[in-house]
C-alpha cells in the first residue's frame, strides 16, 4: 500500500491523480492518497464466506437426507428434480454468493483508492467500471479514525465520515477510507484540512484582505 501527503502537486501524488484525473477541477490538488491493505481488504468477506459455507453444510446434509431416503421411480424423479434443483440453487446462495462476494473482493481491490484534496475527498471503486464519490468537506459533520481487531493485526486502520445521510432504518450511512497504513496520522491531516477549508469558505467575503479575495483562493496546507 502507498500513501502521500504533499503540498507540492508534482512530487509522488502525479500518479494518484491519474487514478482521479476525471474528475479532478482544474485548480485541484491531491494532499494525500492510498489503497486499503490487500489482506485487510479480503478479510472484510470472512465473516460472510465462514456464514456461508456453514448454511451451505446445513443444505449438504438435506440434501444427502433425501438421497438417503431413496429416489422414486422414474415417473416421479423429472417433476421432483425441476422443484429441487431450482430451491436448492436458491437457498444456496449464501454459501455460493459468499464465494461470489470474496472474488469479487480480489477484482476490485486493484481499483480502490482514497484520497483527500484541498477541496473534498475522493473515493475510487469498481470492478468492471470505474465509480467515484465525492465528499465535500462542507458536507461532513464527523469524523473518526476506527481500528478494529482484523485491522489491528495489520497495523491499518479505516477513517469514517459521517455526512448526515441515513438508511432505513436511521442509522447513518457513513463512508470510509478502509484499511489504510498511518490511520491517526491521516485522521489529524485530513481533520487539519477539512477545519482550515471550512473556515476559508465560510469566512464572510466582504471582511478578506485583498490578498485573500473570496472563497476562491488557493489553500496552501501548513508546512510540516
Amino acid at each position: 500500500m502507498k500513501d502521500s501527503y504533499s503540498t507540492n502537486p508534482n512530487e509522488e501524488t502525479d500518479t494518484m491523480e491519474d487514478k482521479f484525473r476525471d474528475i479532478l477541477d482544474r485548480d485541484e490538488m491531491i494532499l494525500w492518497s492510498g489503497t486499503p491493505n490487500f489482506k485487510t481488504y479480503m478479510l472484510s468477506g470472512v465473516p460472510f464466506l465462514v456464514c456461508g459455507m456453514l448454511w451451505g453444510l446445513l443444505d449438504l446434509g438435506f440434501i444427502m437426507a433425501i438421497a438417503f431416503i431413496g429416489t422414486p421411480g422414474p415417473a416421479e424423479t423429472g417433476p421432483l428434480l425441476f422443484f429441487i434443483v431450482p430451491f436448492f440453487a436458491l437457498h444456496l446462495f449464501p454459501c455460493w454468493g459468499s464465494v461470489v462476494y470474496m472474488f469479487w473482493l480480489w477484482l476490485s481491490h486493484k481499483n480502490v483508492f482514497y484520497a483527500f484534496s484541498n477541496k473534498r475527498i475522493l473515493l475510487r471503486s469498481g470492478v468492471f467500471g470505474t465509480d467515484y464519490q465525492i465528499i465535500d468537506y462542507d458536507k461532513i459533520r464527523d469524523i473518526q479514525v476506527n481500528v478494529g481487531p482484523m485491522e489491528k493485526l495489520c497495523g491499518v486502520g479505516s477513517i469514517l465520515f459521517n455526512t448526515g445521510d441515513v438508511g432505513h432504518k436511521g442509522r447513518p450511512r457513513l463512508k470510509r477510507f478502509y484499511g489504510i497504513e498511518n490511520p491517526y496520522d491521516v485522521f489529524r491531516q485530513l481533520k487539519e484540512v477539512s477545519v482550515d477549508v471550512k473556515t476559508d469558505w465560510n469566512y464572510p467575503n466582504a471582511n478578506r484582505p485583498e490578498a485573500n479575495p473570496g472563497y476562491r483562493t488557493e489553500y496552501r496546507p501548513k508546512e510540516k
